[in-house]
């Protein structure tokens, strides 16, 4: 049997929160969706909780409250659904959260993306040169002997750097190993994968493509609390929450809310907090005139998440080429340090 706990993921969560919004819109009730959706669940697990929440529901236990004890929800989730349903509001909500799963699920694939293919990358670039080192320089060293010559100069060292890197290639293989290993068990420890995640965002900091993610992040949670109902004040206190895991988006969307508290329009606020851009203020100044902040901060969401999916990859795109330049430039100059000898001697053997 299995004893592993049940987590809910960003794309499951998406998924769920989705299929609840067009039941909702079908006119189903949440308890009968529930069930429904815990009939059609393969994971014994999942379908198990979906049926104990619906029983919750059918006692008359508030859907946010059913969500919390099985303390499987973040609690913006629970908070998000509490305030929507006083407002009546609940399926905008489920809507909200599935639209800010989703691009979360994307971003985060994205991020996967652009430290994996240049990691892997590198990767094989360093064994192609080891090759060299390893397997290509001794043959060389062998048809100098034979010619009566010897590697001199920069092919000199490199050939001793082969044979050192040869002895203590076996060594790397176990790091290699012992790296992979602590990776996997990373993604099995959720607790410790957090620690590590934030860590690295601490270290990369605020800037560049970092800061237009930590925007893209904190524009898709106000979107979403804007969407469920809640007012300006509260949609931008619930939007705090979510940035617990990202502190230089939550230090500007608090020092956004002081502002507030002190008198400032929530446009002013945010512009003056750079969390959003001049223009993204402006468009979110007409919405507010018109009553139709929601579907505008919606949209501003939607650019500001595909402005830094875009910026990622542009990153992505320039690292590439400039790793596939250094290390072409590395191979010639470890052949020609060859090369060039090897002719020598054979024009004076000429």
């Amino acid at each position: 049997m299995n004893k592993k706990p049940l987590e809910l993921n960003d794309g499951i969560l998406a998924d769920l929160f989705h299929q609840l919004a067009l039941l909702m819109h079908s006119g189903i009730r949440l308890d009968d969706a529930l069930m429904l959706l815990s009939d059609e669940e393969e994971d014994e697990r999942f379908s198990g909780m979906l049926k104990n929440t619906a029983e919750a529901l059918e006692t008359g236990v508030p859907f946010y409250q059913a969500l919390e004890e099985t303390q499987l929800f973040p609690s913006h989730v629970t908070g998000l659904l509490k305030m929507s349903e006083y407002a009546g509001r609940t399926q905008e909500a489920l809507e909200a959260l599935a639209a800010d799963y989703e691009n979360k699920d994307r971003l985060r694939r994205s991020l996967t993306r652009a430290f994996a293919y240049p990691s892997l990358l590198l990767l094989m670039m360093m064994v192609v040169i080891a090759v060299l080192l390893i397997k290509v320089f001794p043959i060389f060293n062998e048809v100098y002997a034979s010619l009566g010559g010897s590697l001199t100069g920069i092919a000199a060292l490199l050939l001793k750097a082969g044979d050192i890197f040869g002895t203590i290639l076996p060594y790397i293989g176990i790091l290699f190993a012992v790296v992979l290993i602590f990776v996997l068990i990373v993604q099995m420890m959720p607790a410790l994968n957090k620690k590590i995640t934030d860590l690295v965002k601490k270290l990369f900091g605020d800037r560049g493509v970092m800061r237009k993610i930590n925007n893209a992040y904190f524009a898709r949670a106000f979107a979403m609390a804007l969407a469920a109902g809640l007012p300006i004040e509260e949609g931008l206190s619930l939007a705090s929450t979510l940035l617990q895991d990202r502190p230089y988006a939550l230090a500007r969307c608090e020092k956004a809310l002081k502002a507030m508290e002190n008198g400032t329009e929530v446009v002013t606020a945010l512009k003056e907090a750079e969390l959003l851009t001049p223009a993204a203020c402006r468009l979110l100044s007409v919405g507010l005139l018109t009553g139709s902040a929601d579907s505008v901060m919606d949209n501003i969401a939607e650019r500001m998440t595909a402005e830094a999916e875009e910026a990622l990859e542009g990153t992505v795109a320039k690292i590439e080429p400039v790793m596939v330049l250094v290390t072409s430039l590395m191979v010639g100059a470890i052949l020609l340090s060859v090369m060039l000898p090897l002719t020598n001697i054979m024009n004076t053997i000429g």
